[in-house]
Formats: structure tokens, C-alpha cells, sequence
């Protein structure tokens, strides 16, 4: 039986600009059960922004709840949404986010030091994560001698680190060449593969359509939600 690992109902996000109040997500329902592979799309100022910045406890919304993992967290303060959000989120940037003076395993480790647990085992978790990316022999290169694909796997690594929920990817691929893209792609299917919940937000079509499902947004509300019957598959 398939578990709701995000159900979001009536999500709501205003902003005032200047007099006027933008409605970057205007009622939104959602759910994502366990081990989905999911995509949201939109062209520019359609709320898929925001959205993944509310999915990954990174804002607040202005009404409606979130459930994530069992837990409402749509009313919590920023500690205990950083909490969530290490715990529960592994992020992956389109700009890589990495530490640049930090080498390979350190980054990799950097979101277990909240967890308690000693220097030894916090590297001895970011090898194994940067092993299940084929990094073994780059763990001790900084990020200025990694090459992008490099880098976004140390990424995809750090994300992986601490086991979390869910994986949560704005424009993975922004940053790539097509065939580094391409790579990308398959290391997201042989993770979803070993049953990670996977939400990807991008522009890109041609990224999409790695998802089992695709949700369009515009001006704030869902547009679409379908199930992808050919997603792309990488032998």
C-alpha cells in the first residue's frame, strides 16, 4: 500500500508588491505517495518556484495545510522547518550549492553534523553516498577540480546523505551539457529505483519526461496532473 509522503491541501502564497497582491499559489491541493518520480513544470511566474519552496520547508504559506511525512508543517517557525528540512529533504541545486574550500566528502557530510554523530561516522556515511554516485575516486578533490557532471553528483550525494523522505530538485540539469544531462537523468532512475520519492522542477521537457507523472501549474493553480505512460528509460 502506497504511503502519502506529501499532502498539501488549500496551499495559498500572496505577496505584496508595491499596492498590488500577487497570487503565486492560489489554493492548491497535491499528493505524492512513496516512491513517486515526479515533475513539475510551468513556464515562468506560473508558482512552480514557490511551490518547491514550499514543498522543501523552505517558506511558509499564507493558508492552507502540509502535511509532509505525518506532520503538518505549515505553521512551524524557521527552527523547527530546518529541522524538518534536514531530516526530512534531500535538496539538489541547479547551481550546486557546493562548499568550494570544502572538498568531495566533506560537503557530502556537512548535513550530518546536525545529526550528533561523530566525525568518523558522518565520513564513513559520505563515502558510502559519494560510492552510490561512482565518486570513490574523486572524494578528496575540491569542487574547482571537479568537472559539472562531478559536481552535481557530489550533490546528489549530499542529498542522499541522510536517508531522507524525500529528493527534491529544482533544474538539476541547468548547469549541463546534454550528454552530462543525460548521465544526471540515469542516476536519478537507478535512485528512484531503490525507492526514493524523487519531485524534479523544471522547464525542460525533455527532463519531464524522466518522471512517471507530470503537474503543470499556471498562475497559481494546477493546471494538469497525468500519469507519464512512456517515461524514459536508460539501459
Amino acid at each position: 500500500m502506497s504511503i502519502d509522503i506529501i499532502k498539501i491541501q488549500g496551499i495559498k502564497k500572496y505577496y505584496k508588491v508595491g499596492t498590488q497582491e500577487v497570487r503565486a499559489l492560489d489554493g492548491v491541493d497535491l499528493t505524492i505517495h512513496d516512491n513517486e518520480y515526479v515533475a513539475i513544470m510551468g513556464p515562468s511566474g506560473s508558482g512552480k518556484s514557490t511551490m518547491m519552496n514550499i514543498l522543501g520547508c523552505l517558506d511558509s504559506p499564507s493558508g492552507g495545510t502540509y502535511i509532509l511525512n505525518g506532520t503538518d508543517v505549515s505553521q512551524m517557525n524557521d527552527n523547527a522547518l530546518a529541522e524538518v528540512r534536514n531530516k526530512e529533504i534531500g535538496f539538489i541545486f541547479q547551481s550546486f550549492n557546493l562548499l568550494p574550500r570544502y572538498s568531495a566528502l566533506e560537503n557530502v557530510a556537512l548535513p550530518l553534523i546536525y545529526s550528533g554523530e561523530s566525525k568518523k561516522g558522518r565520513d564513513i556515511r559520505a563515502e558510502k553516498a559519494l560510492e552510490s554516485v561512482d565518486l570513490t575516486d574523486r572524494m578528496h578533490h575540491k569542487p574547482n577540480e571537479l568537472s559539472g557532471g562531478q559536481r552535481q553528483r557530489v550533490a546528489v550525494a549530499r542529498a542522499l546523505v541522510n536517508k531522507p523522505s524525500i529528493i527534491l530538485a529544482d533544474e538539476p540539469t541547468g548547469n549541463l551539457d546534454s550528454k552530462t544531462s543525460v548521465d544526471i537523468m540515469k542516476l536519478f532512475e537507478a535512485i528512484h529505483n531503490k525507492g526514493n520519492t524523487i519531485i524534479v522542477v523544471t522547464h525542460e521537457e525533455d527532463i519531464a519526461k524522466h518522471a512517471h507523472r507530470i503537474i503543470r501549474l499556471r498562475d497559481g493553480h494546477i493546471e494538469s496532473d497525468e500519469v507519464n505512460p512512456n517515461p524514459v528509460k536508460h539501459s
